[in-house]
């Protein structure tokens, strides 16, 4: 029979699954974003100039430069945020009611 209590390595396995997913999302997300206001605008752009699909064509190329440097950014920021959280470290000998003993 397994026990109801998860042990320290499948918690912390199942946190970086969940932050990887997050990171995919928003990327993907991000990525989504970037495209569709390229294709917007190169649109509106080839409309206005009657140049059917040049200024389209330029800006989704242009898009893919725009979004691989935006990955890298939220990755970036991602990786910091993890690195800047300290561990968790209860200690019951130093704590007391939810507060720490003054000596």
């Amino acid at each position: 029979m397994a026990s109801s209590t998860p042990n320290p390595e499948s918690k912390n396995q199942r946190v970086k699954n969940l932050t990887l997913a997050v990171f995919a999302g928003q990327v993907g997300c991000l990525t989504l974003v970037i495209l569709a206001l390229a294709v917007l605008a190169g649109v509106w752009l080839d409309n206005h100039f009657q140049t059917k699909p040049v200024f389209t064509l330029v800006l989704v190329l242009a898009s893919v430069p725009v979004s691989v440097i935006t990955m890298l950014f939220v990755a970036r920021k991602a990786i910091d945020k993890i690195k800047s959280q300290p561990p968790e470290q209860t200690n019951p000998q130093t704590k007391e009611g939810g507060f720490d003993k003054e000596t």
